[in-house]
């Protein structure tokens, strides 16, 4: 993955600059534009917290909130790509850390944000792992303000209990031996999903606890070969906890599949850590509703995504930005954004009594100051840009008409080929 990624180069961001006429965006200014979709819930009010410290921090400078509701970030990012072909980029801009920006640095709307990094400290707050994950070329385009974690099994215990299930699974053949049981001995789904993309969630961890991190995070490298044993036979694991799920529905999301487990009309589902929110909303309790674990075979392993902000090209208030990134990436704002939005630090010097309220939270908190590896998400953009995501989408999809597990297989490595 680390030599997939390409930068604009010094003569590139500068023809850009001279074209767009700001010279190297912005000076002081007082205001600084920010750009999300956070709009409701624990993301709004955690953005909350965060215009509120700089507000506290600096009297002199306008807060102008951008975000953009709707689509889960898709009418956002819309928006916010016509700005920036306008040369009419806000201050910053949110984004998921990873090759998800790499539409944008190719584009030379980023500024690299190296001696930011050594001027904050970052490179020494952050895991050496993670820092090396978000590198393109060598150099940082954002600064991440949480981590979610992808491989999250949730199970309800009274499920497993009634299916004689005694431990929840700590390997795929144990998982499968469990949807079995639960499938024999219950009225109860096995593994729950929703739309498509819960399914390419739920492939990714599969592909993890089979291959291994390594394996796992070498599938990202350019022109990897995903015509292998290895990859048969994590694509059969797939196969194998797919026949264990309800229809797949486009009209349901994550969120009924995960209600599913928390209700007990469902023993499992992988979801992100997003899902401990849900439950919070929905009045569950952890440890009697429902439980969590890592992943079958990945446990030691975080699967990650992050939000992050950046710097754009031409930024009007460039002074101000920096400013508001120093607050994103320091641990004060961290410790006041995540609690309320439902995630943990990227930093690994949070304080653990910010996250003591919430089980989950707390866990993660301490899961991650522990220095586990890191493998990212390719659905949530760590890993693959677009392009190559949308392939791997359109493969799974077909998989999911003709359940052709070599078709499946040839499409993701002809996918993978074209980087």
């Amino acid at each position: 993955m680390r030599r997939r990624w390409t930068s604009v180069s010094a003569a590139a961001l500068g023809a850009v600059l001279v074209a767009s006429g700001c010279g190297g965006g912005g000076g002081g200014g007082d205001q600084v534009e920010v750009f999300s979709w956070w709009t409701g819930g624990g993301e709004e009010a955690g953005l909350n917290a965060l215009i509120e410290r700089f507000e506290e921090d600096n009297s002199g400078i306008e807060f102008v909130n951008a975000a953009v509701a709707g689509g889960s970030g898709t009418n956002a990012q819309a928006v916010l790509e016509g700005r920036l072909q306008s040369q009419d980029p806000p201050d910053s801009f949110q984004g998921h850390a990873g090759a998800e920006l790499l539409d944008y640095i190719e584009a030379g709307y980023l500024q690299p944000l190296d001696d930011f990094y050594d001027e904050q400290g970052l490179r020494e707050a952050l895991p050496d792992q993670l820092v090396e994950q978000i590198s393109y070329d060598g150099s940082v385009y954002s600064v991440p303000v949480n981590i979610h974690r992808s491989n999250v099994m949730w199970f309800n215990p009274s499920v497993l209990e009634e299916a004689g299930v005694e431990e929840p699974p700590q390997t795929l053949d144990e998982l499968i031996e469990a949807l079995e049981a639960v499938e024999a001995e219950t009225d109860a789904i096995p593994m729950a999903v929703g739309a498509q993309w819960t399914v390419d969630h739920l492939l990714e961890s599969v592909l993890l606890g089979s291959l291994g991190p390594d394996g796992y995070n070498a599938l990202w490298e350019p022109g990897a070969d995903w015509d292998t044993p290895e990859v048969a036979a994590a694509l059969e694991d797939f196969e194998a906890v797919m026949e264990h799920t309800q229809e797949e529905s486009a009209a349901e999301d994550w969120q009924e599949a995960a209600q599913r487990v928390a209700e007990g009309e469902a023993a499992f589902n992988i979801m992100g850590d997003w899902a401990a929110g849900y439950f919070d909303e929905l009045g569950k309790t952890a440890g009697e509703d429902y439980d969590w674990a890592p992943s079958p075979g990945t446990e030691g392993t975080y699967m990650w995504l992050s939000d992050s902000f950046t710097l754009p090209v031409g930024a009007p208030n460039e002074e101000a930005a920096r400013t508001w990134l120093e607050l994103v990436g320091s641990k004060e704002g961290q410790d006041a954004f995540n609690p309320l939005k439902g995630s943990i630090p990227a930093r690994s010097d949070a304080d653990p009594q910010a996250y003591a309220d919430s089980p989950y939270l707390s866990a993660a908190l301490e899961e991650w100051q522990a220095g586990p590896e890191l493998a990212g998400s390719f659905w949530h953009g760590v890993t693959v840009d677009n392009r190559w995501k949308n392939d791997i989408d359109t493969a799974v999809g077909l998989y999911l008409q003709d359940e052709d597990l070599d078709g499946l297989q040839a499409a993701l490595h002809q996918a993978a080929q074209a980087e």
